[in-house]
C-alpha cells in the first residue's frame, strides 16, 4: 500500500495515499480498532451540512480569512459528502474519543485534502480553515441534532404515515365486520374488525404526536459555543448566522441554543425524542403481536384473519408458513428498547462542560429510527396491506362466546347473569338454553335483548 506522510501537532504519520483523510484520522483509525460500528452516514451527512454552513457564515462575517475561492471549493466537497461520493474516506469506529472530536477531524481533513486536490494546491487547512469559529465540542452535537430532527422527518415519518394509510383503509373495509373481542387473553364483548383496527391506526397517530413535539427541542444548535460554550474564537453573530444557514440548507427550521453550556453538556433533547421513539417501538410491537395471536394457526390458532404467506416457514415441516414480519417488527422493538437505555445512559454521563458519551448515544439513536423506518415500510408492503379477516370464523366465535351474556345483565341482574355464563359452560349449551333452564327469562324476552350487534 502506497502511503504519505502527514503530520499534526504530535508528529509525523503515514496515511494511505489514495485517501483525503490526514495524520488525526490515521491515529483514530488505527488506536482504536473497536468493533465494526462505524460512525453513521447521517451524522457524516449532517457534518457536511454545518461546515457548508459555518464557512458560509465565516464568508460574510469574516470574509479576510474565508475567501471566496475557499468557500467554493468547500461547498464542493461538502456536496460530494452529502452525495455519499466520499464515503470511503470516514472509517472511524463509534468506540473514539467520546466528544466525537476524532470524526469531527476526519470531516475536517477530508474537506481540505479533497479541496486540495481539486484546486492543485494547499489552500485550505483542517483547523484554520474548514475547523474555523468551530470547536469539536460544538459542532458534534450540532451534527446529533441535525441528524436527528432529517432522519426522522425524511425517513421515519413518512413510513409511518404510509402504515396509518393502509391501516386507516383496513378499519374502514371492516368497520361492519362482527367479532368478539379479548381481554386477559380471554373472550369479552363483541367488538368490529374495524374498531380493533382504529386502536392501532390512533395508537400511531399518537405516536406521531409524540415524535413531532421533539423536533423543536432539537432544532436548537450548539454551534457557536466552541470548547466550552463562551464561543471563544468565534466571531459576534457567528452562532445564529451559523443557525440560519443549516435552516437554509435543510429546509428544516433551526435555531442557535439559547444557552450554550446546557447545548454543550446535555443531550436530554436525544433522551426525549428517542422515548417518543420507544413509545412507537411498544405500540409497534403491541400490533405485530396482535395480528400474529389473530392469524395463528391455520388450524389450532385463533384463525381470526388471514396474512401473506411470504415464504416457507419450516425447514422440517412442509406447507408450515410463520408470521415472519410480525417477528421482524417486534425484534425492532426489542432492539430499540435496548437502545433507550444506551442513549438515556449516555446522556447522563460527562463531567462538567462536556458529554463525553455522545457518539454511542447518536449511533443508537440513528439506529433505532433507521430499523423502525425500514421494519414499517416492510411490515406495510409484506403484511399489513394483505390483511383479510375469516368471516365465518369470526361469526362462529361470536355466536360461541359466553361474554355475550353481558347484554342480559341490565335485564335479569349481574349474579343471575353470572350464573346462566356457568351453567352454560358447565354443560355445553348455549346461553339462551341456560337462561330458560333456570328460569330466568322466557325466549321471547331473550331473543328482545339479545342482540350481538347491537353491543358494539
Amino acid at each position: 500500500m502506497k502511503t504519505r506522510i502527514e503530520h499534526d501537532s504530535m508528529g509525523e504519520i503515514a496515511v494511505p495515499a489514495e485517501h483525503y483523510w490526514g495524520a488525526q484520522t490515521q491515529r483514530s483509525f488505527e488506536n482504536f480498532k473497536i468493533g465494526t460500528e462505524k460512525m453513521p452516514k447521517e451524522i457524516l451527512r449532517a457534518f457536511a451540512v454545518l461546515k457548508v454552513s459555518a464557512a458560509r457564515a465565516n464568508f460574510e462575517l469574516c470574509p479576510e480569512k474565508m475567501t471566496a475561492e475557499k468557500l467554493t471549493l468547500i461547498e464542493k466537497v461538502t456536496k460530494e459528502i452529502m452525495d455519499g461520493a466520499l464515503d470511503d474516506e470516514f472509517p472511524l469506529s463509534v468506540f473514539q474519543t467520546g466528544s466525537g472530536t476524532q470524526t469531527n477531524m476526519n470531516v475536517n481533513e477530508v474537506i481540505a485534502g479533497r479541496a486540495n486536490a481539486l484546486a492543485g494546491a494547499k489552500l485550505l487547512h483542517p483547523n484554520d480553515d474548514v475547523n474555523m469559529s468551530q470547536s469539536s465540542n460544538d459542532t458534534f452535537p450540532t451534527a446529533m441534532h441535525v441528524a436527528a430532527v432529517e432522519s426522522m422527518q425524511k425517513t421515519l415519518l413518512p413510513a409511518l404515515d404510509n402504515l396509518i394509510h393502509t391501516l386507516d383503509g383496513l378499519e374502514k373495509a371492516n368497520r361492519d365486520v362482527l367479532k368478539c373481542g379479548r381481554t386477559h387473553l380471554q373472550d369479552a364483548t363483541p367488538i368490529t374488525f374495524g374498531q380493533e383496527i382504529s386502536g392501532w391506526k390512533h395508537s400511531l397517530l399518537c405516536d406521531r404526536e409524540m415524535i413531532e413535539s421533539t423536533v423543536k427541542p432539537l432544532s436548537n444548535l450548539a454551534l457557536g459555543g466552541t470548547a466550552v460554550g463562551t464561543g471563544l474564537n468565534a466571531p459576534r453573530g457567528f452562532a445564529a448566522l451559523s443557525a440560519e444557514k443549516i435552516a437554509k440548507e435543510t429546509g428544516i427550521p433551526f435555531f442557535t441554543a439559547e444557552n450554550k453550556f446546557h447545548a454543550l453538556t446535555s443531550k436530554d433533547e436525544l433522551v426525549f425524542a428517542h422515548g417518543a421513539l420507544k413509545a412507537l417501538a411498544a405500540d409497534l410491537m403491541k400490533i405485530a403481536n396482535d395480528v400474529r395471536w389473530l392469524s395463528s394457526g391455520p388450524r389450532l390458532g385463533l384463525g381470526e384473519i388471514s396474512i401473506p404467506e411470504n415464504e416457507p416457514g419450516s425447514s422440517i415441516m412442509p406447507g408450515k408458513v410463520n408470521p415472519t414480519q410480525c417477528e421482524a417488527v417486534t425484534m425492532v422493538a426489542v432492539q430499540v428498547m435496548a437502545n433507550d437505555t444506551a442513549v438515556s445512559f449516555s446522556a447522563s454521563q460527562g463531567n462538567f462542560e462536556l458529554n463525553v458519551y455522545m457518539p454511542v448515544c447518536i449511533s443508537n439513536f440513528l439506529q433505532s429510527v433507521r430499523l423502525l423506518s425500514d421494519v414499517m415500510v416492510s411490515f406495510e408492503k409484506n403484511c399489513v396491506r394483505g390483511i383479510t379477516p375469516n368471516r365465518e370464523k369470526m361469526k362462529a366465535n361470536v355466536e360461541n362466546s359466553l361474554m355475550l351474556a353481558t347484554a342480559l345483565s341490565p335485564v335479569i341482574g349481574y349474579e343471575n347473569t353470572a350464573k346462566t355464563v356457568q351453567y352454560a359452560y358447565q354443560n355445553n349449551i348455549t346461553l339462551k338454553e341456560a337462561a330458560l333452564t333456570l328460569g330466568f327469562l322466557d325466549g321471547e324476552t331473550f331473543d328482545r335483548h339479545f342482540h350481538p350487534e347491537k353491543m358494539v
